[in-house]
């Protein structure tokens, strides 16, 4: 169904005015005059901070379509980055100085927090966990976790203490960086049970521009999130069963099963296409799921060469 050859595995354009360039774990990052990121999401998939071998197709497309859709609709709760997206894998944005933390918010015991609860840690970043919770179990309320945002390897957890200790982030940014993650994780969890889902936990990131903090990057996306079915949930949490969920958390747990995850001298298991198809088809549930529109996949005979003429008209009009 899906053209595995046609994936965005990587881009190396050269755009006019470009100043800058610099390639994440998944997106492909264009400085244009020093003012502008052009920020194009490739079909790369990292999981355990590691970049896997193959792409999945149609991932960007998701990846951009979700967080533009998301950013437009919080625009008014929490001033963001996005200027426009001229691309279906493509936002450009405002160019901001990040803050060197990601704001991970978690509404439920899942993925990391469970795994560090179940080997007997009962803080997490310096946040209490309660005694007494099963995986995926409701937090009384959400908990704030952050992470430092490492330029390469894994981010590692740290307690808002140890950021202010640091000088990471100043005591008023770091409140504001702490309100803006509450009003988008609420307002997040809202639109996702009103889509018949729960946004379980999420991570923000942050940056400053003219001494004003903006959300940077993506958001509510199932690369930053972790979303479970709602219906079904209380049922699964009593009889101790798995939830049902949609998020990255399933391709992160076939490469457990491989014994993967990340660490030192392991190597990625091989994805075949039949798993790939699957991931493509999850993503795309996902993103008709979170946004309720219907996935219309975008030209993908040649992604490469449809992107760089729609970024570059852009950059005409606009620069």
């Amino acid at each position: 169904m899906f053209a595995l050859m046609s994936a965005i595995y990587q881009t190396n354009f050269q755009f006019p005015k470009q100043t800058k360039f610099y390639r994440g774990k998944v997106r492909d990052v264009y400085t244009i005059d020093d003012r502008y990121l052009v920020m194009i999401a490739s079909d790369r998939i990292s999981a355990f901070d590691v970049v896997l071998p193959k792409p999945i197709p149609y991932k960007g497309q998701v990846l951009n379509q979700v967080a533009t859709h998301f950013l437009n609709l919080t625009k008014n709760i929490v001033p963001n980055w996005m200027v426009d997206s001229p691309d279906p894998n493509v936002t450009v944005g405002r160019m901001c100085e990040p803050f060197k933390v990601e704001m991970v918010i978690r509404g439920y015991m899942s993925g990391h927090a469970a795994r560090e609860y179940n080997a007997g840690r009962r803080t997490l970043s310096g946040v209490a966990m309660p005694e007494g919770m099963k995986e995926n179990d409701k937090f009384p309320e959400p908990i704030i976790t952050p992470t430092t945002k490492a330029d390469a390897g894994h981010d590692l957890d740290i307690s808002k203490e140890e950021i202010l200790k640091m000088g990471l982030v100043s005591a008023e940014d770091y409140a504001t960086l702490e309100l803006y993650t509450r009003s988008l994780f609420k307002f997040g969890s809202e639109e996702a049970n009103s889509k018949g889902l729960i946004l379980v936990d999420t991570k923000y990131e942050f940056g400053k521009a003219d001494g004003k903090i903006f959300l940077i990057d993506e958001i509510h996306t199932p690369d930053s999130s972790r979303y479970f079915y709602y219906d079904g949930y209380e049922e699964r949490q009593k009889k101790g069963e798995p939830q049902k969920q949609l998020s990255k958390e399933f391709v992160r747990q076939w490469l457990i099963e491989n014994n993967f995850m990340g660490k030192e001298g392991q190597q990625p298991p091989a994805m075949n296409d039949d798993f790939i198809r699957t991931v493509t088809q999850r993503y795309i549930e996902l993103y008709e799921k979170v946004t309720g529109k219907k996935f219309e996949p975008a030209s993908n005979s040649n992604p490469d060469e449809r992107i760089e003429k729609n970024v570059r008209e852009w950059i005409e009009r606009n620069v």
